[in-house]
C-alpha cells in the first residue's frame, strides 16, 4: 500500500489503517518516503504534446481489449482484503506481545522499542515530506552529473525554501568505517550538509544547512559520523543551479 498511500490514492478507511501501521514500520515509513520524493520528483518533468494519432490509437484499443472479468475483480477484492487482514493481524500479535510484556520484567524495554520504532517512523514521514516539498517547489531547479563507477547525482534546488535535495543513484557503498559526507561551497570554504545512508546505492537526502550564498556542492567520503573538514579528495564536485 506504500504506493498508493505516495500518491495519496487510499481511501479514507485505508489511509488510517495504512498510519497506524506507518508509524510502528520503519521499512514502510522509508519506502513510503522514498516513493513520496519520486511521485514528487516526477511532477519536475517536462510536458510533452503528444502525436496527433495518439489518441486514435488509445480510442481503437479501448475498444478491443476485453473488460475485466467479475471473477478477477473478485480475486483484487480478495486481495485486497486479504492485506487488510494481514495488517491487522500483525497489530494483534503486537497487543498480544505487549501484554505478555506488561506481565513480566521486560515492559520498560519493549515500551522503549516502540517509543523508538514510533519516532524513527516520524522522522522518516517528516523527512519525505521535506524532501517532497522542496523537489516539487515551482522554482525548484535542477543539475545532473555522472559521479564516475556509473553512479549519477542530481542536486534540486529551491530558492524560495533555501533548500536543497541530493539525489543519487548507482552510488558505490563506503568500506566499513566510512561514510558519504555532503558540502555546501561557499566560494571555496566547504560547509557540511549532512552525511548519507552508507547502506544505500539509491537515495534521496535533504541537505542540511541553507543553500544562501552557496555557489556548489560536493561530497566526500569521510570517517563514520562525519567530519569538520573535507580530509579526502571529493568524490563529486556539482555547481547549484541558478
Amino acid at each position: 500500500m506504500t504506493g498508493a498511500y505516495a500518491l495519496h490514492a487510499l481511501s479514507d478507511d485505508e489511509l488510517v489503517t495504512f498510519e497506524r501501521h506507518l508509524a510502528g514500520c520503519e521499512p514502510c515509513a522509508q519506502e513510503a518516503a522514498e516513493l513520496s520524493a519520486a511521485a514528487a520528483r516526477l511532477g519536475l518533468a517536462a510536458t510533452v504534446t503528444p502525436p496527433t494519432a495518439l489518441r486514435e490509437r488509445v480510442l481503437h484499443r479501448v475498444s478491443s481489449v476485453r473488460q475485466e472479468s467479475p471473477g478477477g475483480l473478485t480475486a483484487l477484492r480478495t486481495g485486497r482484503a486479504s492485506l487488510r487482514a494481514r495488517l491487522l493481524s500483525r497489530w494483534a500479535l503486537a497487543a498480544c506481545l505487549a501484554a505478555a510484556a506488561a506481565l513480566g520484567g521486560t515492559a520498560v524495554w519493549q515500551h522503549q522499542r516502540a517509543e523508538d520504532a514510533l519516532r524513527q517512523a516520524r522522522s522518516a514521514q517528516s523527512g519525505a515530506e521535506a524532501i517532497a516539498a522542496v523537489l516539487a517547489s515551482p522554482d525548484a531547479r535542477t543539475r545532473t552529473a555522472a559521479l564516475g563507477g556509473g553512479a549519477t547525482g542530481t542536486v534540486v534546488v529551491s530558492r524560495d525554501r533555501d533548500k536543497a535535495v541530493f539525489l543519487v543513484s548507482g552510488m558505490a557503498r563506503p568500506a566499513d568505517g566510512k561514510v558519504y559526507q555532503l558540502w555546501f561551497d561557499d566560494e571555496g570554504a566547504m560547509r557540511s550538509a549532512g552525511l548519507m545512508d552508507p547502506g544505500r546505492t539509491d537515495q534521496a537526502v535533504l541537505m542540511g544547512g541553507a543553500v544562501d550564498g552557496a555557489s556548489g556542492m560536493g561530497v566526500t567520503l569521510e570517517p563514520a559520523g562525519g567530519s569538520e573538514k573535507p580530509t579526502s579528495a571529493p568524490v563529486a564536485l556539482m555547481g547549484l543551479p541558478a
